[in-house]
């Protein structure tokens, strides 16, 4: 997917000509991986995680319409040098869908290009924790190089 848009980007954006990310972050948050901690091997699964070993790389995405955010790791090896992989969730699906209307969503994602229909309705941003908070509640396990404010997201 990620080819296909920077073919995408290129055509449309660059000229035709081809372009060279600045920095190009690949970003797991569903794994198993064998790290040594505290002076043992151990396998450290993260679940809605990523590893934020110190100089490592990772994205933060908030909820659709959200800023996300381009992190560095501090290693912090408290945390097992992890930190949050996006907001989480403040509710449920199942309870997104009852609480809240397409005219929710309409209203939550305005000025983003997206889905905008009822079978999204269970990722609107309301239903996500406010990821300024998220961000300052793991300070100690990431440094933010970049802000990115959302203008596309893609669902599926």
């Amino acid at each position: 997917m990620m080819a296909r848009f920077k073919r995408i980007i290129e055509k449309h954006l660059a000229g035709g000509k081809p372009t060279k990310p600045l920095l190009s972050v690949n970003c797991h948050h569903n794994y198993a991986e064998k790290e040594v901690h505290f002076g043992e091997d151990v396998y450290v699964t993260r679940k809605g995680a990523v590893r934020a070993r110190e100089e490592d790389y990772g994205i933060i995405p908030g909820s659709m319409g959200a800023k996300s955010f381009i992190v560095k790791g501090k290693g912090n090896h408290d945390s097992y040098c992890s930190c949050s992989h996006g907001a989480g969730r403040l509710m449920s699906r199942t309870k997104a869908k009852n609480v809240y209307t397409l005219d929710d969503l309409l209203e939550q994602t305005k000025g983003v290009e997206c889905r905008k229909d009822e079978g999204i309705l269970d990722e609107i941003p309301g239903a996500y924790k406010p990821i300024e908070e998220v961000m300052n509640n793991q300070s100690d396990l990431v440094e933010i190089v970049a802000t990115l404010k959302q203008v596309v997201c893609v669902k599926g």
